[in-house]
C-alpha cells in the first residue's frame, strides 16, 4: 500500500510538472509574439518620429532661412535692427535702455550720498550690460519669440518738465499691424521705474490658450563694498509670496558655492539683494516663479574680481495676447534704506490710486520676530531721529551706546546686588561646607543652603534674569547696526568705511583664521570682552564657597570664559568696524559701571541690610513662598523621600 501511494504521489508531480512546462512554453510564445509586434509599431512609430522631426527640421531650417535673407519678414527687420541705446534719467536714477532685447543694459544711482568704490566711476553702478540679462518671452504657435534674439523698434520717446527722458517704448513688429510693446517709465523723484508689456493685433500669433510670458533675469552681482566676504552674507535672492511672508534663497555666504531652489508659491516681488541696495521686480498680481539659483563657482566670480554672485530667476507673469490689459510691472532700483523704501512704495500707491502692500521695507534683515520689533519700533526710530543732527556716525554709535547701557543700567545693577548677597553670605557657605564635607551630604547641605538663602530672602538666579533680558538688545544691534546704509562711506577715526572693516593694519597676504588685515576696534573689543569676563569670574568666586567638584567645573567654565573673546577675535575681524566699535563702547561702559558698583557698595552694609530683613522676615512671614522657599520646600521634600528610601533598605 505504502508503494502504492508512493507511485501516486510521483505521478501526480510529474503531471504538475509537465503541465506548468506547457503552460510556460505557451506564455513565452504570447510574449515573444506580444514583443515581436510591439517591436513592430515602435519601428513604424520611429519612422514617423523621424520622418516628422526630418519635416519639422527642414521647416525650421526654412523658416530660419527665411528670416535671414527675406527683408520683408518680421523676424529680418528685428534681427538686423540697429542696436542703440536710449537714456532714462530723474535727479536718482539714470537708466539705459537698450534696443537690443528691450532691457534696462545699465543702472546708476546719482545721488551722492551713496559714492562708488570703484575710481573710473563716482556714482554707485548697480550693473552693467555684461552684468545682466532680463529677456522676455512669448510662446507662440509655430515660433517661441524671445526679445533678447532681437532688436527692438523705438516707438516713442517722451520727457519730463526739466527736459529728460522718462518714458520710452520699443516695438518687435509683427506682419502688417501687429507688434509687442515694452514700455518703461521712470517715476519723478523715485527709483521706481514702471514696465508695460502688451501685444497689439497678435492674436493669429498666440495660441488660445496663452496667459503667460517668461522672464528670464540673470545677474553678475558687483562688489560695491570693502569687504568681500562680509558683503556676500548678505548678498542673495529675497522674495514676498502673497502670503505677505518675506523670505530668500537658503544661502551661507561665501562658503555656498551652489544654491537652487524651485519655489511652488505665488510672489508680488523677487529681488536681487546686497549688503545695501537691491533690485527689487514686483507685480501688479503676483508672479509664478520655477527657480531661484544662486552661484558662486565660475571663475569671475571670487575675490578680486569685482562680482560676489551670479544670480537667476525665471519668472511667469500674467499676459493677455489679445492687448486689452497690459502686463504691467515695478522695478525698483535703489539703495535698502528703510525709509526711502517705505517712502517709494507709498509714491507708487499714490500713483496707481491704491495700496500694493508691497512691503518693500521688509528687503532689510532686522532679525527674528522679537528683535525685528526691537530694531523697528526702538532702534530705528532712535537712529533716524540722531542721523537728523547732522553727528559724526561714530559718536551717534557712541550715544546709542550709552542710551542702551543706561536703560539696563537698572537690570545690571539688580544683577551685580544679586551677587553682592552671595558674597556677604559666604562666611555661612564656608561653614556648610565644613559641616557636610561628603558628597553623601550634598542633599541636606543643599537643602541648608536653600533654606539660609530664604531667610534671607536672596536668590542664587537672582543675577541670570536681568542677564538674559539684555540678550535680544544685543542681538537686536547685532542685525540693526551691519544693515544701515547710513554707516556707509562713513569714516570715525582710523576707520575710513564703519559699514566694514577698519584695516589700518594690513598684512599684504592672507593669514589664515585672520585674513589680510587687523581690525583695531575689533582687537579692543576683545580686550574689553576679556577684561570683563574677569572681572566676572572674580566676582563669582567671591559669591559663595564651592566645593571641590564644583571648583572643578568652575575652572573648566572660567577657561571657557577667557577663550571666548579670541572666538570674537577670529569671527568679527571682518565684520562692520561699526559694530565692533559698538561692542567696545559697550564692553568699556560695563566695566566702568562695574568699577562704580565695586566702589559704592558697602559689605558691611549689605550684611546688616540682610540681618533685618531676616527679622523682618521672621516676625511676619509672607502668605505666598517666594522661589527660594518653594526651592527649600522641594529640596526638604526629596530630602524626606530618600531618608525614607534608606529606612525601607536597612529593612
Amino acid at each position: 500500500m505504502k508503494d502504492k501511494n508512493t507511485i501516486i504521489g510521483w505521478v501526480l508531480i510529474g503531471l504538475v510538472f509537465i503541465g506548468f512546462m506547457i503552460y510556460s512554453s505557451n506564455n513565452q510564445k504570447k510574449q515573444a509574439e506580444y514583443a515581436r509586434q510591439k517591436h513592430e509599431l515602435d519601428s513604424v512609430q520611429a519612422v514617423q518620429d523621424r520622418a516628422k522631426f526630418v519635416a519639422d527640421s527642414a521647416r525650421m531650417a526654412e523658416q530660419l532661412q527665411t528670416e535671414l535673407t527675406d527683408s520683408t519678414n518680421e523676424f529680418f527687420i528685428a534681427r538686423q535692427g540697429i542696436d542703440s541705446t536710449i537714456v532714462l534719467e530723474n535727479n536718482l536714477l539714470k537708466l539705459n535702455i537698450s534696443t537690443k532685447g528691450g532691457q534696462i543694459s545699465r543702472a546708476e544711482l546719482l545721488d551722492s550720498t551713496y559714492k562708488s568704490r570703484d575710481p573710473e566711476c563716482s556714482h554707485v553702478v548697480l550693473f552693467d550690460t555684461k552684468d545682466i540679462k532680463m529677456d522676455f518671452q512669448f510662446n507662440g504657435k509655430g515660433k517661441n519669440v524671445k526679445f533678447s534674439d532681437f532688436c527692438l523698434r523705438v516707438e516713442k520717446v517722451e520727457q519730463d518738465s526739466n527736459g529728460k527722458n522718462n518714458i520710452v517704448t520699443l516695438s518687435w513688429p509683427y506682419g502688417n499691424a501687429g507688434s509687442l510693446d515694452i514700455t518703461y517709465k521712470l517715476m519723478p523723484d523715485s527709483y521706481i521705474v514702471d514696465i508695460d508689456v502688451k501685444a497689439n493685433n497678435m492674436s493669429d500669433f498666440f495660441n488660445a490658450d496663452t496667459k503667460t510670458l517668461t522672464i528670464d533675469w540673470a545677474e553678475h552681482i558687483r562688489q560695491q563694498e570693502k569687504g568681500f566676504a562680509f558683503e556676500n552674507r548678505y548678498s542673495t535672492i529675497t522674495y514676498r509670496d502673497t502670503e505677505n511672508e518675506t523670505d530668500e534663497l537658503s544661502s551661507s555666504g561665501s562658503n555656498a558655492e551652489e544654491t537652487g531652489e524651485d519655489i511652488e508659491s505665488k510672489m508680488r516681488w523677487v529681488a536681487f539683494k546686497t549688503q545695501f541696495f537691491s533690485q527689487i521686480l514686483m507685480a501688479d498680481g503676483s508672479f509664478r516663479s520655477s527657480l531661484l539659483y544662486s552661484n558662486m563657482e565660475k571663475e569671475e566670480i571670487k575675490e578680486g574680481t569685482k562680482y560676489l554672485k551670479w544670480l537667476r530667476t525665471t519668472l511667469e507673469s500674467k499676459f493677455d495676447p489679445s492687448g486689452q490689459n497690459p502686463t504691467r510691472m515695478h522695478l525698483y532700483l535703489g539703495p535698502n534704506k528703510f525709509s526711502t523704501l517705505k517712502n517709494n512704495e507709498k509714491m507708487l500707491d499714490e500713483q496707481l490710486g491704491q495700496e500694493t502692500n508691497y512691503d518693500l521695507q521688509s528687503i532689510v534683515y532686522l532679525g527674528w520676530p522679537i528683535i525685528r520689533w526691537i530694531n523697528r519700533f526702538v532702534f530705528l526710530p532712535i537712529f533716524d531721529f540722531m542721523t537728523q543732527w547732522g553727528l559724526n556716525m561714530g559718536l551717534v554709535l557712541i550715544l546709542i551706546t550709552l542710551i542702551v547701557k543706561f536703560c539696563v543700567f537698572p537690570l545690571m545693577k539688580k544683577s551685580y546686588m544679586s551677587s553682592a548677597y552671595m558674597r556677604v553670605l559666604k562666611p555661612q557657605m564656608e561653614e556648610l561646607n565644613k559641616k557636610y564635607p561628603n558628597k553623601e551630604d550634598a542633599m541636606a547641605k543643599n537643602q541648608e543652603m536653600m533654606q539660609i538663602y530664604s531667610q534671607y530672602g536672596v536668590s542664587p538666579m537672582g543675577g541670570c534674569l536681568p542677564m538674559l533680558i539684555q540678550m535680544p538688545i544685543w542681538i537686536a544691534l547685532f542685525n540693526f547696526i551691519p544693515n544701515a546704509i547710513e554707516l556707509r562711506s562713513q569714516s570715525f577715526l582710523w576707520a575710513d568705511d564703519l559699514s566694514a572693516y577698519d584695516d589700518v593694519i594690513q598684512f599684504g597676504s592672507n593669514i589664515w583664521g585672520i585674513g589680510n588685515h587687523l581690525s583695531i576696534f575689533c582687537v579692543l573689543w576683545c580686550l574689553s570682552t576679556w577684561v570683563n569676563t574677569w572681572i566676572s569670574m572674580r566676582q563669582q568666586s567671591y559669591n559663595a564657597a564651592m566645593s571641590a567638584e564644583q571648583q572643578q567645573s568652575m575652572g573648566c567654565m572660567k577657561w571657557f570664559s577667557y577663550l571666548m573673546p579670541l572666538i570674537f577675535f577670529f569671527s568679527f575681524n571682518s565684520y562692520s568696524s561699526g559694530l565692533n566699535l559698538y561692542y567696545f563702547v559697550s564692553g568699556l561702559l560695563s566695566i566702568l559701571m562695574m568699577w562704580y558698583l565695586r566702589a559704592t557698595t558697602d559689605d558691611n552694609k549689605l550684611l546688616a541690610t540682610l540681618e533685618e530683613r531676616k527679622k523682618a522676615r521672621k516676625s511676619n512671614p509672607k502668605k505666598t513662598m517666594s522661589m527660594m522657599e518653594r526651592m527649600q520646600a522641594m529640596a526638604e521634600q526629596q530630602r524626606r523621600m530618600k531618608e525614607e528610601q534608606r529606612r525601607n533598605d536597612r529593612k
